[in-house]
């Protein structure tokens, strides 16, 4: 059963990090159309951060994040693109949310959860690192530190 198990883990690990990003659009905190796709599509590294105001390990994990971002973009030219997928009712918490915190990020919204749902996203906080239009890497959940694991992934990838 346990190899059973692996066996299914490894075969979708390799067909969603073959996956080529979707084409959707979405809307940035300042009301601008964004295709994704588009911010996929470079040599550059992107990661795909998808978050909530109500998903405490996701603020953790785009706060620990921020501490050193500047560092990873001096060091890769990697671009973090944090997507909430706060619904109608509490989307009206983010941009006061990102505000406060003063996150340097791009923030998309995808209020249908449109993006959400193409990439198959369950859990949050989710992690898709994305280079030239593909998926590399993905990861759910946080604790603290994995973001140094995330670093990693994006340095083997940036050369």
């Amino acid at each position: 059963m346990k190899y059973l198990f692996f066996t299914f883990f490894l075969i979708s690990s390799l067909l969603i990090n073959s996956q080529e990003f979707p084409d959707i659009s979405l809307n940035d905190i300042d009301g601008n159309n964004v295709s994704v796709k588009e911010l996929a599509d470079s040599d550059d590294i992107k990661i795909f951060s998808f978050w909530a105001t109500w998903c405490v390990p996701c603020i953790n994990e785009l706060d620990a994040i921020a501490d050193v971002y500047e560092d990873w973009q001096d060091e890769t030219n990697v671009e973090l693109i944090a997507v909430s997928t706060d619904d109608a009712r509490t989307g009206k918490r983010v941009i006061p949310l990102v505000n406060g915190k003063g996150w340097e990020y791009q923030i998309l919204l995808d209020e249908n959860q449109d993006l959400k749902r193409a990439l198959n996203i369950n859990v949050l906080p989710y992690v898709v690192v994305v280079k030239n239009g593909e998926i590399i890497h993905t990861r759910t959940g946080y604790t603290p530190g994995s973001e140094e694991e995330l670093f990693e992934i994006v340095k083997e990838h940036s050369k």
